[in-house]
């Protein structure tokens, strides 16, 4: 049970994966109460763009594709504002179109098609001493953030549309948020892949919501079993061999499985006792009527 702890890699790894769990348990409250669940879909894809040019120019990975995905959240939210188009039109177009540049570029350099694959579908034995700094000073800077600015954050959350005449910077709090989100995406790639990312920002959230309606404790159950299904996935995925995003899913799927069947049995006992209650009610009240004549 313990051999995959034998392996250094495999440690980081774990490390890693705990990290980018939490980070994206984080983030992903924000995503699913703004229902934003399709722009952590899209901008993934947009910044495997990113991550694919920064490659042909030569240029930083992890630079290259966080300013790739931040200006491609920008022109997201531009587009919505400015136009009337759609919040998922503006997604599907921009994203895609960032996505089909980076297959392009691929088929173009022939070299580069290896060097992407766990950019789309995750590699734990490419976590290298450098992702593992870049993921941890991105995870204290998100949470540092999101501590500092929590009013504003939550304002904006909540409600977008009265927040600016209330003093709130609503255009810099978006775009401070695209910045994260476009941060957490780009260190995420390695552990997660491109095409997992997205489930792993809003599987977390979704199952906290249905375990409690209080915020803050949506926000720490969120982060917890964020890291839990990244430590529990990882771990998992060396005794089944499969890929290592596409286990740590799997993994939080059937977690969320059981707190859906949680949630469900909840409230059909909530529902019951509430019906019992009436009926002890109303046999009460029939006895006194009864006593009374």
């Amino acid at each position: 049970m313990f051999d995959p702890l034998q392996y250094e890699f495999f440690v980081r790894g774990l490390i890693v994966a705990t990290l980018v769990g939490a980070l994206c348990g984080l983030i992903g409250v924000y995503i699913v109460l703004r229902r934003m669940a399709y722009i952590g879909h899209g901008l993934s894809h947009a910044v495997f763009g990113g991550a694919v040019v920064s490659y042909v120019i030569d240029l930083n990975f992890f630079i290259g594709a966080s300013v790739w995905g931040f200006l491609s959240a920008m022109l997201i939210n531009l587009t919505t504002r400015k136009r009337s188009i759609g919040a998922d039109a503006a997604i599907g177009i921009i994203t895609t179109a960032s996505f089909a540049l980076g297959i392009a570029l691929i088929s173009r350099t022939k070299t580069a098609t290896r060097s992407f694959d766990a950019a789309l579908f995750g590699n734990i034995l490419g976590v290298e001493q450098s992702d593992m700094y870049a993921i941890a000073a991105v995870t204290l800077a998100t949470f540092a953030t999101v501590i500092i600015g929590y009013k504003y954050l939550l304002f904006t959350t909540f409600e977008p549309d009265v927040a600016g005449f209330y003093g709130v910077p609503t255009g810099w709090i978006d775009a401070l948020f695209a910045l994260i989100l476009a941060a957490t995406i780009v260190v995420s790639i390695q552990v997660l892949g491109v095409t997992m990312i997205a489930s792993a920002i809003v599987i977390p959230p979704v199952v906290a919501r249905l375990l409690t309606n209080d915020f803050g404790k949506m926000m720490g159950l969120s982060v917890l079993i964020g890291a839990f299904c990244g430590l529990g996935g990882i771990y998992l995925s060396y005794f089944v061999n499969a890929a290592s995003g596409a286990t740590v899913v799997l993994f939080s799927a059937a977690l969320f499985v059981v707190a859906l069947a949680y949630n469900t049995a909840r409230d059909r006992i909530a529902v019951m006792r509430g019906k019992a209650r009436l009926h002890s009610g109303s046999v009460t009240a029939a006895d006194d009527s009864h006593i009374g004549d």
